[in-house]
C-alpha cells in the first residue's frame, strides 16, 4: 500500500478513536509534520469525511456527522463484534431482519480474508426462548419516534392498542392504526425505551393515572405533534433494569402485568425456577417454595400456575382464589363433556 495511503487509513482510525485530537499530538502519533497532518485531513475531506477544524491555542481536529454515510473503520474486534449483532437482530423485535442481513453481507464483502474466515466460521442462531409464541414487531419508525421523544424530554401523545383475545391482536392493531381515534390516547413522560425477552417496552411516567407505567411498544400508535418538554422524574430506584425487572417480578403491582399473585407450591425452589422466567421463588424447604408471579389476567395467571404438577395453597389476593376457582369450573365441564 503507497505510504500516504496507508496514513491517511491510520489518521482516519485515530479521528474515530477520540471526539477531538489536538493537530500536534496527531502529528506526533503518525510521525509528520502539522503541515503533512493539514494535507491529509483535507484529502479525507475531499472523500466525504466531514472534519472540522478546531479552534484554540494548539488547534486540532474533529471527525463530524455528515449527509451520507462515509466508509468507516473497523478493527478485528469491532469486526467481529459487529457480525454477530447483526445475526442476532432477528429476535429483537425491532423489525430490521431484512436491513440486518444486507448490513452483514455488506460488511463481509469488505473484510480482509483472514476475518471473513473467522467471521463465517461464527454462525449464530438466534432463538428466542422467552416462549413458543412469535414476538410482535415493531416498526423502527416508532423507536425512533419514542426514542427521539425521550432524548428530547418531550411529553409524548400516543394511542395505546387495547388487549385483544387471541388471534384478534393483528386485526386490533390494523384497526387502531386506520382510525387512531378509536383507541385511548395517553399523555405521558417518556423516559426510557428498553428491550427485554425480545419485546419493546416504553417506561414512563402517566400523566393522567400520576403513575409509572410500562407501555408495550408494539401497541403504541404516536401522535404528533410532541408536547412541551419536561424536567425528568427520578426513576424509583434509580436503575431502568433494575425497575422493569422488577415489574414482571411482582414487586411492584402498578407495573407492566396488571396481576400479580403469591402462591406456595409442594416443589422444589431448583424444579419451580427453572421454568419460571419473570417470577420471584423463595425456597421453603427441601420440598416447597413460595412463587411470586405477574400475569396479563387472573385465569391467566392461574392457569400459569397450575401447569405445576403440585398441590397449591394461595396466599394471596382474593382475586387469584377466585381465578382458580372460575378455572375449576370450566375444567370440570370440559371433563364431563
Amino acid at each position: 500500500m503507497p505510504k500516504t495511503s496507508a496514513r491517511l487509513l491510520s489518521l482516519l482510525s485515530l479521528l474515530q478513536a477520540r471526539r477531538d485530537w489536538p493537530g500536534q499530538l496527531l502529528a506526533e502519533r503518525l510521525e509528520v509534520s502539522p503541515r503533512t497532518v493539514r494535507r491529509d485531513v483535507d484529502r479525507l475531506r475531499e472523500l466525504g469525511y466531514p472534519i472540522a477544524a478546531i479552534k484554540g491555542p494548539d488547534g486540532g481536529y474533529r471527525l463530524g456527522a455528515g449527509t451520507e454515510l462515509p466508509p468507516l473503520l473497523f478493527d478485528d474486534d469491532q469486526a467481529v463484534a459487529l457480525a454477530v449483532a447483526l445475526q442476532t437482530a432477528a429476535v429483537t423485535g425491532a423489525g430490521i431482519e431484512e436491513a440486518a442481513v444486507r448490513a452483514l453481507s455488506t460488511v463481509r464483502q469488505v473484510m480482509p480474508a483472514r476475518l471473513r474466515h473467522r467471521v463465517d466460521a461464527l454462525q449464530v442462531t438466534a432463538v428466542d426462548g422467552a416462549g413458543t409464541r412469535p414476538n410482535p414487531q415493531v416498526a423502527p419508525d416508532v423507536l425512533l419516534t419514542l426514542s427521539a421523544a425521550v432524548r428530547a424530554r418531550e411529553v409524548l401523545r400516543f394511542g395505546y392498542v387495547p388487549v385483544s383475545p387471541p388471534g384478534t391482536a393483528a386485526q386490533a392493531a390494523q384497526a387502531a392504526h386506520a382510525d387512531p381515534a378509536a383507541t385511548a390516547p395517553r399523555r405521558v413522560q417518556p423516559h426510557h425505551l428498553v428491550t427485554r425477552g425480545g419485546r419493546w417496552y416504553l417506561v414512563a411516567w402517566d400523566l393522567d393515572r400520576d403513575d409509572w407505567r410500562t407501555f408495550r411498544v408494539d401497541r403504541i400508535i404516536p401522535r404528533t405533534p410532541t408536547g412541551p418538554r419536561f424536567t425528568p422524574r427520578e426513576l424509583p430506584g434509580g436503575d431502568v433494569a433494575a425497575f422493569v425487572a422488577g415489574r414482571f417480578q411482582g414487586s411492584d403491582g402498578t407495573g407492566g402485568r396488571p396481576c400479580h399473585g403469591e402462591v406456595i407450591l409442594d416443589l422444589p425452589a431448583s424444579v419451580v425456577s427453572t421454568y419460571t422466567q419473570d417470577g420471584v421463588v423463595e425456597e421453603l424447604g427441601p420440598v416447597r417454595c413460595r412463587l411470586v408471579l405477574g400475569a396479563w389476567s387472573w385465569p391467566g395467571l392461574a392457569a400459569s400456575i397450575g401447569r405445576f404438577d403440585a398441590e397449591i395453597e394461595v396466599i394471596g389476593p382474593r382475586e387469584l382464589k377466585d381465578a382458580f376457582a372460575h378455572l375449576a369450573r370450566r375444567y370440570a365441564r370440559a371433563a364431563a363433556d
